[in-house]
């Protein structure tokens, strides 16, 4: 299935900065690749660490920003003030199906718990084929190596194709990643390994 065009990017990301400032730099490196090229940012909606860097950037670079953000957070004052436009939503899966149903494409940098799971949930569902988006990584300081090298498991001990492995673009450079996300394919191949295709 052809790639549509990148109009729209969801980026997932850290709520702290992180110890090195290479995260933070990586943030308003991204941030100004995103507006430079006219893509509107999907993200989290908060001030609140990387994503607060992430959306001030974007913003002072003369781009959009679409925050969605959930209703716990939104009553603590978390959402960022200055934003293109913004979603109030109940909870945390209506803000990642909102998230999704937005972007043509998703981008995690380094983060926590949060961030990783949104990344897989978006790479599931390419996976499964309930979408056709690209799914990648920012490679800041070899954050996501031990992630591939849990994926390079998976694939060797069969509980994954080579295939949905190698989907997910990773690239230490922002300019190159979205430039990967937007000539990207989708695998076509099923997921199961040596059993009835169903």
């Amino acid at each position: 299935m052809p790639h549509p065009p990148l109009r729209s990017i969801a980026v997932f990301c850290g709520s702290n900065f992180g110890f090195s400032d290479a995260y933070r730099e990586a943030a308003v490196s991204l941030g100004q690749e995103i507006a430079q090229r006219g893509l509107i940012l999907v993200y989290g909606g908060t001030n609140k660490g990387l994503m607060g860097v992430l959306a001030d950037t974007v913003l002072e670079c003369g781009g959009s920003v679409s925050g969605v953000i959930n209703r716990r957070l939104f009553e603590r004052g978390h959402l960022h003030s200055h934003l293109t436009h913004h979603d109030v939503v109940d909870n945390m899966r209506e803000r990642k199906a909102r998230m999704a149903s937005l972007a043509d494409a998703f981008v995690a940098l380094p983060g926590g718990l949060g961030t990783l799971e949104e990344l897989f949930e978006a790479a599931t569902l390419t996976q499964l084929g309930d979408h056709h988006k690209a799914c990648g990584a920012l490679n800041v300081r070899g954050f996501f190596d031990p992630m591939m090298a849990m994926l390079n498991l998976a694939v060797q001990e069969g509980f994954m194709k080579a295939e949905h492995r190698d989907m997910l673009v990773i690239d230490a450079q922002p300019g190159e990643l979205l430039e990967r996300l937007t000539t990207w394919k989708a695998p076509n191949v099923t997921k199961w390994i040596d059993q009835p295709q169903a």
